[in-house]
């Protein structure tokens, strides 16, 4: 009976991991169709510009799954690319059956394993088993991502730029989640030598800023050394930018600038946090997005540094900040 909740556990969460990747696959679909309007299954519509419409997002009405991009020079009309919904039900519909064929012919095998295993104790394995089939899935869920644009840019590449630098960011950004993975699970070991900050603030900025190119950046850091582990460090950047950036608003704004010539801030807008004591702890996340390993990523490498950090809000505005005095070169 326990391992039958657990595969009805399993497959539930497996179930909103597809279904996700479908709308995921839909999402980058449309946004590649938007340059290249080479895609039979998608429509087009030019809508008015509200106030609150928000670019670059797949939405969901009763017919439709659509996203809005703006038009060059024209801030009265937005194109509106939709899906029509039958199809996307169909999607579902396909995904869910032959997910309860490997549900069923797993059940059966669970039922043969449960009948042969019953005098053993299963509940520490279980447990142990649902923490790591929940932490692969996020990691799956977050790789997923820039491997289907991947994949998606190949087959439209013909010589077109654009893809090329698509394909190459999102090369990029596998390569950064699996540093991030192994900064998660390996001991910090540090190689202390003498870095620029400024140096590797631009970095990290020459690498978001194509990216999220529709933020404003402000940038004001003077060259500051410091001696640290180059790569614990960088990592830190990263992981700040990074959040700075995917939990921004439309039209925010990021700031990178030095206090009192030891403390390195880093301000984003943001629709607010609810619970900002706890955005250090591990897998805590306040979206379904993410790992919720990134900030605490943060956490682990500054105590290992020992760079003393804080969170401050100011109404919908956070600011991290990074106290080098420690660390600063002599």
């Amino acid at each position: 009976m326990m391992i039958e909740l657990f595969l009805v556990f399993i497959f539930y969460q497996y179930s909103k991991i597809e279904n996700e990747h479908i709308r995921t696959n839909l999402f980058l679909e449309m946004k590649n169709y938007s340059l290249s309007f080479d895609d039979t299954r998608f429509d087009i519509d030019i809508v008015p510009k509200g106030k609150k419409n928000v670019m670059y997002e797949l939405f969901e009405d009763n017919q439709t799954l659509y996203i809005l991009v703006p038009f060059q020079d024209d801030e009265t009309d937005l194109l509106k690319i939709f899906y029509p919904k039958s199809e996307y039900m169909k999607l579902l519909a396909k995904t869910h059956q032959k997910l309860w064929i490997q549900f069923l012919l797993l059940s059966l095998i669970a039922i043969v394993i449960s009948a042969l295993a019953a005098f053993y104790t299963l509940k520490p394995i279980r447990n142990a088993l649902i923490l790591l089939e929940d932490f692969i899935k996020d990691i799956i869920h977050d790789l997923n991502t820039p491997v289907t644009s991947i994949l998606i840019n190949l087959k439209m590449i013909e010589g077109k730029s654009e893809e090329i630098e698509s394909i190459t960011q999102s090369a990029k950004n596998i390569a950064m989640l699996h540093q991030n993975l192994d900064s998660y699970l390996r001991e910090i070991q540090e190689d202390k030598e003498e870095i620029n900050v400024k140096v590797l603030v631009d970095e990290q900025v020459a690498f978001f800023s194509p990216l999220y190119d529709y933020l404003q950046w402000e940038v004001n850091i003077q060259d500051m050394y410091i001696t640290v582990d180059k790569n614990a460090f960088a990592r830190i950047l990263y992981n700040l930018i990074s959040n700075a950036c995917k939990y921004n608003t439309n039209t925010g704004k990021i700031s990178i600038y030095m206090q009192d010539d030891t403390v390195l801030s880093i301000s984003n807008d943001s629709y607010g946090i609810k619970n900002p004591h706890k955005v250090f702890e591990r897998f805590y996340k306040e979206s379904e997005r993410g790992l919720g390993i990134g900030l605490h990523i943060v956490h682990k490498l500054c105590e290992a540094l020992h760079i003393k950090k804080n969170i401050e809000l100011n109404g919908k505005n956070v600011t991290i900040r990074l106290n080098l005095s420690q660390v600063t070169s002599k």
